[in-house]
C-alpha cells in the first residue's frame, strides 16, 4: 500500500491511460461517459481509474441531479513539480557542464592532425 501522498500521486500517473484523463479533465469537468468515449475499455474499468485518481486526490467527483462530474485537482500535481524541480537543478547544471566540455572539444584540432593550410 502506497504509504504518502506524493507516491500516490507518481503511482497514478504511471499509467498513460489515467494521464489522458487528467489531460481530458484539464479542459473542463466532464461526466464519466464521456471521459470513456476515446478509450476502447469498458466503463468499469475507466470508474477503476478514475477511483485510482480520486484516491490520490487527482479529481473530484461532483453531484448535478444524476450526474456525477469529475473535475481535476491540481495540488497533488504542484507537489510532484516541486519535487521534480530538485532534480530539474542537477540536471541542468550536469548539461552545462556537458555543453563546456563539448565546446571545448570542439574547439581542438583531432589529435594526429595538425592544423596546416596548404597554399599553392
Amino acid at each position: 500500500m502506497v504509504s504518502d501522498r506524493l507516491s500516490a500521486t507518481l503511482a497514478a500517473l504511471a499509467d498513460p491511460t489515467r494521464r489522458a484523463i487528467l489531460a481530458r479533465l484539464a479542459k473542463g469537468q466532464a461526466t464519466v461517459n464521456e471521459i470513456a468515449e476515446p478509450f476502447e475499455v469498458s466503463l468499469p474499468a475507466i470508474s477503476k481509474h478514475l477511483k485510482v485518481l480520486e484516491r490520490c486526490g487527482l479529481i473530484s467527483r461532483g453531484r448535478e441531479a444524476q450526474w456525477r462530474p469529475c473535475s481535476l485537482e491540481a495540488a497533488p500535481l504542484r507537489e510532484v513539480a516541486d519535487w521534480v524541480s530538485h532534480y530539474r537543478k542537477f540536471y541542468e547544471v550536469s548539461f552545462d557542464r556537458l555543453e563546456s566540455y563539448l565546446n571545448a572539444v570542439q574547439s581542438k584540432p583531432p589529435k594526429g592532425r595538425k592544423n596546416v593550410h596548404k597554399s599553392r
